[in-house]
């Protein structure tokens, strides 16, 4: 069969390659002029740092069918991600720890000490978290909430966290000891060349053809068996029911003579601060020496019409605009919707390629069996 794959990313590489593995041909067309989508890295000209150039991507997972998966394509060497904060004049760890509210507090506090003394800041009126503040007041109480999560907040998603569900929040834990790892995952590295070499070894295969700054048009459906839409899920169909929300990021690159701030990744919660985080790409990649460097300023803001859409938003118009989308998805033959814009979720890079292992393989599963195939094998609900 003969299979259109839209983008060039994680997802399209991953299905396009086991598609071609069983026989299949498969055409992947992208609209930019590199591959391996949001996770691409590159050469910096002026520092010979390795960049992401998109914002750092950190390969962490509990999956040993994926980090083996991944390996076989090239060499995961170790890394860990130390994050720090900038905060009311001072340099904090993150995530938050014993070292952080010791710190913060001005203590020496045992473990069973701060536990206790968290759960005294705690504010246990709230009975019911619903939004990002009551999850955060509930969970570390008003200081360590408009320390290091408020402004964070505020910034990265361009509204109040009373407007945010408290979801958001669950996935950021407080650590009762010195562990700064800021995942918790037994598989953690990078790749040594970068992600675009990885991904180039996912394509390298006679059954893929790639095509580079090459648009979706429409009438490309016609030479196809079947699509695979890692795009934007409303961008499929034109926008026609309107646009779902997206966060987008700009980048501000700036190079230094030494080490500009002795770490990957240095957040800034205080609000007056425009920027959210600032990153050192070459700490990125320990195993190499660079004498210089090159950083960026990360802003955050809603993505427009032209703008690289990164965050779904998914608040309570987006989600009711996302249900219309997935009713007209499910009346439409032919097209598998798959990856973070074709389903419209915040999805980590081992997540994707999971998603993207199980949909080549329930889509030759209905191949062999005469089933018809779902639009999404994964719901965006």
């Amino acid at each position: 069969m003969q299979f259109l794959l839209v983008g060039a990313g994680l997802s399209g590489a991953v299905i396009g390659r086991k598609l071609a593995e069983a026989g299949h041909r498969c055409r992947i067309i992208d609209a930019r002029d590199h591959i391996g989508g949001n996770c691409h890295t590159r050469r910096d000209e002026e520092t010979g740092v390795m960049m992401h150039v998109y914002g750092p991507h950190i390969f962490h997972t509990d999956d040993e069918e994926v980090w083996s998966y991944v390996n076989g394509f090239t060499e995961f060497l170790p890394f860990q991600n130390r994050v720090k904060t900038t905060a009311r004049g001072a340099v904090y760890s993150l995530p938050i720890n014993l070292l952080t509210i010791n710190q913060f507090f001005g203590t020496t506090m045992r473990p069973d000490e701060a536990r206790d003394f968290i759960a005294d800041q705690a504010d246990t009126s709230i009975t019911d978290p619903q939004s990002f503040e009551e999850q955060a007041l509930r969970f570390v109480g008003r200081d360590l909430y408009e320390a290091f999560f408020k402004g964070y907040t505020e910034k990265q998603w361009g509204c109040s966290p009373t407007e945010l569900p408290a979801s958001i929040l669950k996935r950021l834990p407080v650590r009762f000891n010195y562990d700064d790892n800021y995942f918790f995952h037994r598989f953690q590295g990078m790749p040594r060349d970068g992600y675009t070499p990885m991904i180039e070894a996912i394509l390298d295969h006679p059954g893929i053809t790639v095509e580079l700054n090459t648009p979706y048009r429409p009438e490309m459906r016609e030479a196809a068996d079947h699509v695979f839409w890692s795009g934007p899920l409303d961008g499929f169909f034109d926008y026609q029911l309107g646009r779902l929300g997206y966060r987008t990021l700009d980048f501000e690159r700036f190079t230094y003579e030494g080490d500009y701030q002795g770490c990957a990744v240095m957040n800034y919660g205080d609000r007056d601060v425009p920027w959210t985080r600032i990153t050192e790409h070459k700490h990125f990649s320990p195993w190499e020496d660079h004498e210089d460097s090159v950083c960026y300023r990360e802003y955050s803001r809603e993505a427009g019409p032209d703008d690289i859409p990164y965050y779904p938003i998914r608040l309570v118009r987006e989600k009711a605009l996302l249900e219309d989308y997935i009713a007209l998805a499910e009346t439409t033959e032919g097209v598998t919707f798959v990856g973070r814009l074709g389903t419209y979720r915040y999805l980590d890079m081992d997540v994707t390629i999971r998603e993207a292992l199980d949909t080549a393989a329930t889509f030759l599963g209905c191949l062999a069996e005469g089933k018809p195939v779902r639009a999404f094998i994964k719901s965006p609900r």
